[in-house]
């Protein structure tokens, strides 16, 4: 793998003022030397001038949070990051790569889940170059590169996980968020670990059931929300009749025989479990009639 070797670079000031004065001083003593038909050094005058232009076209510039990759004749020779005016051989190619930090929201991609049901699912990945070589060197263009294998991930991620867990002790895309961008981060930064590129952070910024089937699979999520809803009245209404009876027995008032304490625990659950509030009937008789 090409590592990245990062180079100062010449001060560009100091060599533009060099080669300007140069190329102007030369010039002027060829334009003195060729009325005086002094071949020789008019032609020596010449070709320092057109070697002083040469060594202006080494001159560049590095903006902040920027790299240069030097290469000669297709070798690498370095990366200036040093922001400024900088100078190095003129025969050098340099192509410039940002490192600031970037985004990348991948389209909304539809994807199978763990078990089977379609989903639309997308990601925000921040991220930014922190090694110029590998990033121009190892991939052909590191951005297309950035795209493909982050929704790649984003599907592998998805085939991985159902959307929604039907208890706690599995993950979920839907309700373990922060396991699974945690493990987001992790493979996209394994897959572009070649390019040079640091994943700073990866979320799902969009996750939905497909069209098709949202409708119904709302239905079963309506059904399964009142599903634990009744389970958390039932174990509330049981508590509280069994805090009834244990009271009863302690009151020397009432004496209920099985098939009372039967009927009773009948009406309290009928009473504390309805959807609606429990109609009062009063008996003039005996509890036995």
């Amino acid at each position: 793998m090409v590592r990245e070797r990062v180079r100062s670079g010449a001060n560009g000031f100091l060599m533009f003022v060099v080669f300007l004065a140069g190329f102007v001083g030369s010039l002027i003593s060829f334009v003195r030397s060729v009325p005086a038909h002094q071949d020789g050094v008019a032609f020596g005058w010449l070709l320092v001038a057109v070697v002083c232009a040469i060594g202006l076209r080494g001159l560049f510039i590095v903006n902040p949070n920027e790299g240069k990759v030097l290469q000669l004749f297709g070798d690498y020779a370095g990366t200036v990051k040093t922001p400024g005016l900088r100078w190095a051989n003129p025969f050098f190619t340099k192509r410039s790569i940002s490192q600031r930090v970037r985004n990348f929201e991948s389209g909304r991609l539809k994807v199978n889940d763990a078990d089977g049901n379609p989903i639309e699912i997308a990601a925000v990945v921040v991220w930014r170059v922190v090694d110029t070589a590998e990033a121009v060197f190892e991939v052909d263009d590191y951005e297309d590169y950035l795209k493909v294998q982050t929704e790649a991930a984003v599907r592998g991620l998805a085939s991985r996980y159902a959307y929604d867990a039907h208890d706690d002790a599995h993950i979920s895309l839907r309700g373990s968020s922060a396991e699974v961008t945690a493990n987001l981060k992790t493979e996209i930064q394994e897959r572009l670990g070649r390019a040079g590129v640091h994943v700073m952070e990866a979320r799902l910024s969009h996750l939905a059931y497909a069209p098709e089937i949202a409708a119904v699979m709302l239905r079963r999520q309506q059904a399964a929300a009142v599903i634990a809803a009744r389970q958390k009245i039932v174990e509330g209404a049981v508590g509280m009749v069994d805090m009834a009876l244990e009271l009863l027995e302690k009151s020397s008032h009432v004496r209920l025989d099985d098939e009372r304490k039967a009927a009773m625990v009948s009406n309290l659950l009928v009473v504390l479990c309805a959807d609606r509030e429990a109609q009062p009937v009063v008996n003039t008789g005996t509890i036995y009639q």
